[in-house]
């Protein structure tokens, strides 16, 4: 199979209406990031006018869609799938670690832990969770 895949981000629920807030979030905060596209809904269309409609991003080169949906879903973001982040400069890790935790909820405090030198999880303000790992 020749098929590319993308991590697709859903915001609905409480989250619903933040997909742009998070895509310009993550897009500001990670180096080789950008915004490829955004499409908002209309004044006919079955959401919202103005929310997500598809955005097209990368984070540090990887790929990413993110949409805004208002309808009720059975589920939300969680941490049972996260990002994880490897990095060798400790201050990177540092440094996005605050920045995704203010406002969020840390899972794990970041400090040295045996599978790490700097280890540290987290949910954000828009609960996407993530790892951020030291590589020595």
């Amino acid at each position: 199979m020749s098929s590319k895949i993308l991590t697709f981000l859903l915001f609905t629920g409480e989250q619903h209406g933040k997909a742009e807030e998070a895509v310009n979030f993550y897009t500001n905060l990670f180096d080789d990031s950008e915004i490829s596209s955004i499409e908002h809904y209309g004044p006919n269309d079955p959401e919202p006018e103005g929310t997500v409609k598809q955005a097209h991003f990368s984070l540090n080169g990887q790929r990413f869609v993110a949409k805004d949906s208002h309808l009720k879903h059975n589920f939300d973001f969680n941490p049972a799938i996260s990002f994880f982040i490897e990095s060798d400069s400790g201050k990177d890790i540092e440094d996005a670690f605050k920045v995704l935790a203010k406002d969020g909820v840390v899972f794990t405090p970041l400090e040295e832990y045996p599978f790490s030198p700097k280890f540290g999880w987290v949910q954000d303000k828009y609960g996407i969770s993530w790892q951020l790992s030291l590589v020595p």
